[in-house]
């Protein structure tokens, strides 16, 4: 069989050239295939970097669905350049324990019991070892949990001044954490923890609030293509239940609330599956507000022809 020879100008297909893999495929910050993607120049991504560069941490802080938890993923992608190895999430909650975040005691297969390393410590293991590469610890809900107890003696050596000092484990063994771990963390201000974190964090983290948004909600329903009666509806009623949070401020309500809207029935299943329970909590001693705000929402779709009906 002849050979055959190949010319001079072969051209090489790697990774970038089929635009597969990370660093060629457009990225986002949480799994649902509509989820926005993540664009590292956009300016709150690029000020939530440079935070993190100039203190401890940052606490991202605001009410139920203004994209925390997107944001904190967000820039945790992008410093990290989506390597699942630099990256640790914890969710704080009333049974969280020093014993998951820092170290703890385990039972061993052989009998007895073993020390292991919590999630923050053993990233920051890594990172010591990998002094070059930026490291990401995202904590979702961090005012749901005693924050002063779980971070225990390392809340003092997160402080930027004393990065890199060891200091000892209750076990005796020795903890770092080194200058390139980034603590990112959420928070909702009315949770009951929120006093005891700012007593703790506040000298030490940067805290961002993160606002309800009537212009991204609109920049939303306009790409959804919500007809320009009904947007101007749905972005009312955000700006009126809003507006009442000034004096019921656990009636505060995030735009991803309303993120998936297209039409009157997916505005009928916003409401009846998270809405209506929304209202109804927050607004449980004021029944004419609360009966305002339902009636106002059944208003939205109603000048849209037979698809309301």
């Amino acid at each position: 069989m002849a050979e055959i020879a190949l010319g001079e100008r072969v051209r090489t297909l790697n990774a970038e050239v089929l635009q597969v893999g990370y660093s060629a495929s457009p990225q986002r910050a949480a799994s649902v295939p509509d989820a926005p993607l993540i664009v590292a120049d956009d300016p709150q991504i690029q000020q939530l970097m440079d935070l993190l560069r100039r203190y401890s941490g940052v606490l991202l802080s605001g009410p139920p669905g203004t994209s925390k938890s997107y944001l904190a993923a967000a820039v945790a992608k992008v410093m990290t350049e989506g390597n699942p190895d630099l990256l640790a999430f914890a969710q704080f909650h009333a049974s969280y324990q020093y014993e998951d975040f820092m170290e703890g005691y385990r039972p061993s297969e052989v009998g007895g019991f073993t020390r292991l390393d919590g999630v923050f410590l053993r990233l920051c293991r890594n990172a010591c070892d990998d002094p070059k590469r930026n490291y990401v610890m995202v904590i979702d809900e961090l005012s749901r949990g005693d924050a002063g107890r779980i971070f225990g003696e390392a809340l003092t050596y997160v402080e930027r001044s004393k990065r890199g000092m060891p200091f000892t484990l209750p076990s005796g063994e020795i903890g770092i954490v080194p200058p390139n771990i980034f603590i990112i963390a959420t928070m909702n201000p009315l949770d009951r923890g929120v006093d005891e974190v700012d007593a703790a964090f506040e000298r030490r983290f940067a805290k961002l609030s993160l606002l309800p948004d009537a212009d991204l909600l609109t920049q939303r329903l306009i790409a959804n293509e919500v007809e320009d009666g009904p947007r101007e509806r749905i972005v009312g009623w955000f700006k009126r239940i809003n507006g009442q949070a000034k004096s019921v401020p656990a009636a505060a309500l995030g735009h991803a609330y309303l993120w998936d809207i297209t039409d009157a029935s997916t505005a009928r299943e916003a409401w009846e599956y998270q809405l209506q329970y929304h209202v109804d909590r927050a607004f449980r001693y004021e029944a004419k507000w609360r009966d305002e705000l339902a009636s106002a929402w059944a208003e939205v779709f109603a000048e849209s022809g037979p698809e309301a009906e």
